[in-house]
């Protein structure tokens, strides 16, 4: 395997920011798992039916047939010659995990609408198409959101769920044979526009930067699958979404341009346990282009240089997709990156299967300690806005708690929220608290977090189109008084593992000798983040505790948790895990870094040399920069056996400077060196010979002392 790779590295095709890893050929074995990995992702039930790809179709066709309509009503009731009415046209443009080829039954179609000039976002789009689509018997659930960061219209089209989102650019007619992948159409358009437009342009590169189509969608179904079963699947929680996703799954089918999806499932684990974060991940160069638009760029931003987790879109703009990943968030995708790695690992040894791999995270089972935050308002249509709010600013509760706590809690949120059915227009969310590990607090040492929460909730009270119904309740609850609503079937499921999650269990008790929180009232449930019963914007105070909708949470009170809640730091990579049982790569790694963490992207194809048994490539760096240039680094053989012999030869570092000094450089240098010898020999011979012989001649001394140092200034 390791010859075959070797034999087509010279002649392979460079895909992305580097060479590839491996080129080799699959094996049997890779064809098999493929084939198996294959039948788990449609048993699981990932693939639509044709009949429903049908219908999605004929969707498409009517939906560009409507906006086309639009458009020619749009440009006659503007007042435009008929000729410019005949040419009115409009395009529909999809995007996402539709256009990627990815999508699953039910899932909704990421679509853009491109108009010309004089159609507008605000009175047109917004105004005109929505009052259209309105009167439309097969349109339901029309939703308009307009103040997002990329506005969008949601709706369903017979069954169908379409996002729709809308750019207006430099043209005043637009052809039907428009490519919008030139950076010509990003020309005098505003930002909502180079954002609506950014979601085709990203899509198209990625399917243009991979080597093999085929595989890349089949390994992206699977990582897709992987991460919404182990919880990581959302981007507006801080974890990584579908754009994330198929970025680092394009980055993996560019190191390893001939494999099957079983390999590059197993590459996926391996590579990114062993990623040096903040080092981003990019397909290609980042451009700065000729249109003056902002690109990513740590050296010049500050705002940039704080994300954790950069990944880096293909199209100009070239823009950071994970900006939201936090501190948290971070450390568990990391800790389920080594999860995956060691069971890839196992499979490669037929000691597991796909299952073993794709098995639920049991969040309710993590955790000691959660925070509970229950919402509810007075009808549907207001639950569904109080809910997009609410989700929108849960990171920000994350990012408070690690503000103020100082990095030494994790906030681990759940993707998803949760109904009770006993409830009716209500639903809940969950967030895992855990000490993070090498936080040595002192014994004693609780987290309060209370004024944490009460800004929380402060900034959640900003929502502009909040209704005197909307409520929201935050308070602790520990892992045995989880709710159980939120179980499948409203039944707690016993142990997954009593032998493991039983021995864990237990050292977390013996373990943890230091509360997690601090608890000094009766009341309280041990967490300082209870917060009473309120109904958010009224005027009357009065009223608030009036209209409650629903009693305070029973479980935040003092008959849950009374003294103080302890919690165990959480179990971390081991090194042994960590690495490939070698230690040359964490070595390669470290060494990586010289370029600094945010300015610097390492090679991957030169990060993992070893992962792989072919001969060792040489290391590179990739500098960052708008002009990216490749500056090569020793590789840490030769570098070993120069540390040696220098050690042998007994060099040290002021030598190894001298080594690199031009020859005029170090004649001067001696030359220098022999003249301050020669004068400090002058001075200390015969200045003691002179206070000798002539102590008593006081006056002629200090003639003479002034004769030598007269000579030692001139020489």
């Amino acid at each position: 395997m390791g010859s075959l790779g070797l034999s087509n590295y010279a002649t392979a095709p460079r895909f992305g920011m580097s060479d590839p890893i491996f080129t080799g050929e699959p094996t049997e074995f890779d064809v098999i798992k493929t084939r198996e990995l294959e039948k788990f992702l449609a048993d699981a039930g990932l693939y639509e039916s044709h009949e429903e790809a049908i219908r999605r179709e004929e969707v498409l066709g009517r939906l560009d047939q409507i906006v086309k309509i639009w458009m020619k009503n749009n440009t006659r009731t503007k007042g435009f010659n008929e000729q410019l009415v005949q040419e009115a046209n409009a395009k529909i443009f999809t995007f996402g995990s539709y256009r990627l080829g990815v999508h699953g039954p039910g899932a909704d179609i990421d679509t853009l609408c491109v108009g010309p000039r004089h159609a507008t976002r605000d009175e047109d789009f917004f105004g005109e198409l929505y009052r259209m689509l309105a009167e439309m018997p097969e349109i339901q659930e029309l939703h308009p959101v307009p103040d997002a960061y990329v506005p969008v219209l949601q709706f369903k089209f017979n069954e169908v769920s379409i996002d729709l989102l809308y750019a207006n650019v430099a043209l005043w007619a637009i052809p039907e044979d428009l490519d919008i992948s030139q950076d010509s159409i990003l020309q005098n358009v505003d930002e909502q526009t180079v954002r609506s437009l950014n979601g085709c342009r990203v899509t198209d590169q990625i399917l243009r930067l991979v080597p093999n189509i085929q595989s890349f969608r089949t390994t992206l179904r699977c990582m897709r699958l992987w991460a919404k079963r182990r919880g990581v699947y959302s981007n507006v929680l801080g974890f990584l979404g579908g754009i994330n996703w198929a970025l680092l799954v394009a980055r993996i089918c560019q190191l390893y341009p001939n494999a099957l999806p079983n390999m590059l499932v197993s590459r996926f684990f391996k590579v990114y346990n062993l990623w040096r974060w903040p080092n981003p991940v990019m397909l290609c160069p980042i451009q700065d282009g000729s249109l003056g638009l902002p690109v990513w760029d740590p050296r010049r931003n500050f705002r940039d240089r704080q994300h954790l987790m950069p990944i880096i879109t293909p199209a100009h703009p070239c823009m950071n997709s994970s900006y939201n990943v936090s501190t948290s968030t971070l450390r568990v995708m990391m800790e389920e990156f080594q999860r995956g790695n060691e069971i890839c690992e196992e499979m490669e040894n037929n000691k597991a299967g796909w299952m073993t791999l794709f098995e639920p995270f049991q969040f309710f089972d993590a955790y000691k300690n959660y925070l509970q935050i229950d919402i509810a308002a007075e009808n549907d249509d207001d639950l569904r806005k109080w809910k997009g709010w609410i989700e929108s600013r849960l990171r920000q509760l994350t990012l408070k708690i690690e503000r103020d706590t100082r990095s030494m809690l994790r906030c681990h949120p759940h993707p998803g929220e949760f109904v009770d059915k006993s409830r009716p227009l209500h639903c809940c969310y969950f967030m895992g608290l855990r000490r993070n590990e090498g936080t040595n607090a002192q014994k004693g040492e609780p987290f309060d977090i209370r004024s944490t929460v009460e800004e929380f909730e402060h900034s959640v009270c900003m929502y502009q189109s909040g209704s005197p119904g909307m409520w929201i309740h935050v308070c602790h609850v520990r892992r045995k008084n989880i709710p159980h609503f939120v179980f499948p079937g409203g039944v707690r499921p016993p142990q997954t593992n009593p032998a493991v999650n039983g021995k864990k269990r237990k050292r977390d008790e013996t373990k943890s000798s230091e509360p997690l929180c601090q608890a000094t009232g009766t009341d309280d449930a041990g967490l300082h983040v209870e917060t009473k019963a309120k109904e958010h914007f009224e005027t009357d105070t009065d009223d608030i505790s009036k209209k409650a909708r629903f009693p305070e949470n029973p479980l935040s009170h003092g008959q849950e948790v009374e003294g103080s809640v302890r919690c165990s730091p959480p179990a971390m990579p081991s090194s042994s895990s960590a690495s490939l049982s070698s230690s040359t790569i964490e070595e390669k790694l470290v060494m990586g870094q010289s370029c600094g963490p945010f300015f610097g992207h390492i090679s991957p194809s030169k990060e993992f040399d070893e992962l792989e048994n072919d001969t060792v490539l040489t290391n590179q760096v990739q500098c960052f920069g708008a002009r990216t240039e490749v500056c090569p680094v020793q590789s840490m053989s030769s570098a070993k056996q120069e540390v040696a012999v220098a050690a042998g030869n007994g060099v040290s570092s002021s030598s190894k400077f001298l080594q690199n000094v031009s020859l005029e450089e170090l004649e001067v240098l001696l030359a220098n060196s022999f003249y301050l010898s020669v004068c400090s020999v002058l001075i200390f011979i015969f200045l003691p010979v002179f206070l000798l012989f002539d102590i008593c001649k006081f006056l002629d001394g200090f003639i003479l002392l002034g004769f030598l140092l007269i000579v030692c200034v001139c020489v």
